[in-house]
């Protein structure tokens, strides 16, 4: 039976994959800077429509032009990204007028709260330091972070039966180390997505025709590189960004075999549903990553790529929810089988 909270978890994770959608499409229009200040947009708390109010923004912010549809795309992310930190505020009262009841989660409401509020500090940070490569990886991280902890939350609160099979831990291993690598994966996107390094190669499975193309990785994944005044377009010259691209191909071929692997032990264990699943979700995600380098780049491929990704990411989580439930629920009654047995007499 769902507790208390469940219905309000599961919207908050609905409303998360809208606001990582739309964060995916500002940032591919280009529309990271549509507003170049925050939280409003040239001081006004909507994009400006008006020729008085334009002029007033163009005056206050005379090296940004108002460009009323990046503005708006930049407006809209926002006010959903502010409705989702209320509704997460809403659930951490809620967690922590119902503390101490059976199965009331209290840590990670909290934890979400926090990691809202980091967020919008990187939100803060990306229109302030103009797309700095580092911060725009960080809030999408962060982003998805907070897609899969109120996810696990939705789960914890959901009353869904947790006692399983028993299985080894070689399989919670080879789940923790997928979940870990989808992870990574999603990191190395978005350092793609910020450094502009999606059409460093257009073509498959060689870039500009080599297996192995000129590449600079140290000025690719230079991470302490200075605030430069503006990275709308990306600075990086070609080989860097090639090197930042092909990082990406290689970590989804790794990704790709790991999680086959895990389909197959999935299968093995008795869960073919969730193996389905997995393999659907990687399916997909494989596909638009490929037709992203085929089609170049076309904008709702490369934003169904970003969902993609989410959807393989919840995937990881329900699957390391499931067999970590499943190895905890066994450890326990083995303990307690033991005992209840009784001691040989001497």
């Amino acid at each position: 039976m769902a507790k208390p909270g469940y219905r309000l978890a599961l919207f908050a994770t609905l409303l998360t994959v809208v606001v990582v959608v739309l964060g995916a499409y500002t940032r591919l229009t280009h529309a990271g800077l549509g507003c170049p200040d925050w939280p409003g947009c040239y001081g006004f708390l909507g994009v400006p429509m008006s020729e008085h109010k334009q002029a007033l923004a163009e005056m206050r912010f005379p090296e940004a032009p108002v460009e009323v549809a990046k503005g708006w795309y930049e407006m809209v992310h926002r006010y959903f990204a502010g409705s989702l930190g209320l509704v997460i505020l809403a659930l951490a009262v809620h967690a922590l007028r119902r503390r101490g009841e059976p199965g009331q989660p209290l840590k990670l409401p909290l934890l979400l709260l926090g990691l809202v509020i980091l967020q919008g500090a990187f939100g803060m940070w990306t229109v302030t330091l103009k797309l700095w490569p580092q911060v725009v990886t960080a809030h999408l991280l962060g982003g998805f972070a907070t897609l899969s902890l109120l996810f696990l939350l939705t789960l914890r609160l959901s009353g869904a039966a947790r006692a399983l099979a028993s299985f080894s831990v070689h399989l919670r291993r080879l789940a923790a180390l997928g979940l870990l690598l989808v992870i990574g994966q999603i990191a190395l996107g978005g350092w793609v997505s910020s450094n502009y390094a999606a059409v460093a190669c257009v073509d498959l499975p060689t870039c500009h025709g080599e297996w192995w193309p000129a590449m600079d990785f140290a000025n690719g994944f230079h991470l302490t590189q200075h605030i430069g005044p503006n990275y709308l377009g990306g600075q990086l010259d070609s080989d860097a960004r090639t090197a930042i691209h092909m990082t990406h191909r290689l970590g989804a071929v790794a990704l790709t075999l790991v999680l086959l692997l895990l389909a197959w032990q999935l299968r093995r264990a008795g869960l073919p549903r969730l193996a389905g699943l997995l393999l659907l979700a990687l399916g997909v995600q494989i596909a638009l990553g490929i037709s992203n380098v085929v089609f170049h780049l076309p904008l709702l491929v490369a934003v169904a790529h970003n969902a993609g990704g989410a959807l393989l990411l919840l995937t990881m989580v329900l699957i390391n929810y499931r067999v970590s439930a499943a190895v905890t629920s066994a450890s326990r009654a083995t303990v307690e089988q033991a005992a209840i047995v009784p001691l040989p007499c001497k």
